[in-house]
């Protein structure tokens, strides 16, 4: 596939979509507490998104069963939401959801902390992978590279003393979920594809406090750390236009 332009009447409502997913990542943060499961988290979501009159991005995507990906601490991405899966004070939960408006697709995700009592390094891993994601967004603009937007990610991540999955990558997205071009969270300033404005991307740093290494298990979906350590995913679909990033899921 090759890497689709967008016009301005495109991301106007490729805009839409995202607001819808920020909508409904709002309403499933304010359902994160200790005691709820992630299938509460599900359920959550799948109101809202009817709620708002959206369809769900994951739910049969290559046969995912649900409209949410919902990773517990040491999962990384496409965790399958489950009501054995008990959220406890102190853990954090990374919620990844996607939805299709008038054939638009948004796509976004946060991580959680569940209550009051995550260790400052937790905290930390937090706070460094929203900037990280933040620092790419930052270079985002005609002309800037692929390698820019993975190498502001690394540098970040790299700077505080944690680590970047690089098994998994961001993406274009607009009438398809995963278009091209993959935008990796790492890299090297100046190499890779030039962005172009009208190009839409998902830009979505996963970041381990211990090694990158990530191995997928069982269930064909959910990936986690290889040695157990924590790990955080932002991500925010991301317009390129003539004055820099236009963020659309904020």
């Amino acid at each position: 596939m090759a890497i689709m332009i967008k016009t301005l009447q495109e991301i106007e409502k490729m805009r839409r979509s995202g607001a819808v997913v920020r909508e409904v990542l709002d309403t499933v943060r304010g359902a994160v507490r200790a005691g709820a499961t992630t299938l509460d988290l599900e359920k959550a979501a799948e109101a809202k998104i009817k709620e708002l009159g959206a369809v769900a991005a994951f739910k049969g995507y290559r046969g995912y069963p649900c409209v949410l990906c919902t990773s517990l601490n040491e999962e990384v991405v496409h965790g399958i939401p489950s009501k054995n899966r008990v959220l406890r004070d102190g853990d954090i939960v990374s919620i990844d959801c996607g939805v299709v408006v008038d054939g638009y697709y948004g796509d976004s995700a946060i991580t959680v902390a569940v209550g009051e009592h995550v260790t400052p390094e937790v905290k930390r891993l937090l706070d460094v992978t929203k900037a990280s994601l933040e620092s790419a967004i930052a270079i985002v603009k005609p002309g800037a590279t692929l390698g820019d937007i993975g190498a502001a990610v690394q540098e970040v991540v790299e700077a505080d003393g944690f680590s970047v999955v690089r098994d998994f990558v961001g993406h274009g997205i607009g009438t398809h979920m995963h278009e091209d071009p993959q935008v990796p969270n790492y890299g090297r300033r100046g190499q890779g594809t030039k962005l172009r404005q009208g190009m839409v991307l998902a830009i979505e740093p996963m970041v381990n406090i211990g090694g990158p290494g990530v191995q997928v298990l069982k269930d064909g979906w959910t990936a986690v750390t290889e040695d157990g350590s924590l790990s955080a995913h932002f991500e925010h679909t991301v317009a390129v236009t003539q004055q820099g990033a236009m963020v659309l899921t904020q």
